[in-house]
């Protein structure tokens, strides 16, 4: 009995380890996570091309079929100006934000993603491997695009790709 109380007193204590961390950091208070959802492996098969301009240049992109990113289309076409943070991403306020309910369990961003992040309300560019999954983080699609090129751009132009003509049956 004494070994269950000192393991439980252990858990707990590991615990509140990760929420002191994230305070230290000088960084603004996390919001609230976002509402669990359970994500399927086809939310990101079953993706949305789009039009993407980065400095003028089209580069290929697809949305994936979750509901944070189909709240995201509602949006476009949006031209947004760029700016670095962190030597990791490029970002840019968006004119709402978005709705994160039923978004999927957390990933890791990395190069080429773009992601929201929720407690800013802003669009976030990976040119490099972003933080640990966080529910704060949501991870709306990806860019065909170098690091490089990621890393360097100024402003982007987002629009939804024209939906394919419907075959007629033969």
């Amino acid at each position: 009995m004494r070994r269950r109380r000192s393991l439980a007193r252990a858990l707990a204590a590991t615990a509140l380890l990760p929420a002191g961390t994230a305070c230290a950091g000088g960084s603004p208070p996390p919001a609230p996570p976002a509402q669990a959802a359970s994500a399927t492996p086809t939310d990101r098969s079953t993706a949305r091309e789009l039009r993407v301009t980065l400095d003028g240049r089209p580069v290929g992109a697809t949305l994936h079929d979750t509901p944070p990113a189909r709240d995201f289309a509602k949006l476009l076409p949006l031209t947004l100006e760029l700016e670095d943070f962190h030597d990791t991403e490029r970002v840019a306020a968006l004119p709402r934000r978005l709705d994160t309910s039923g978004a999927p369990e957390p990933v890791r961003a990395g190069p080429g993603d773009i992601a929201y992040y929720a407690p800013w309300g802003n669009l976030a560019l990976f040119h490099r491997e972003g933080p640990a999954p966080s529910a704060d983080l949501l991870v709306l699609g990806r860019l065909d695009a170098g690091p490089g090129q990621l890393g360097r751009a100024a402003r982007i132009t987002i629009e939804a790709a024209p939906s394919p003509a419907p075959r007629s049956p033969s």
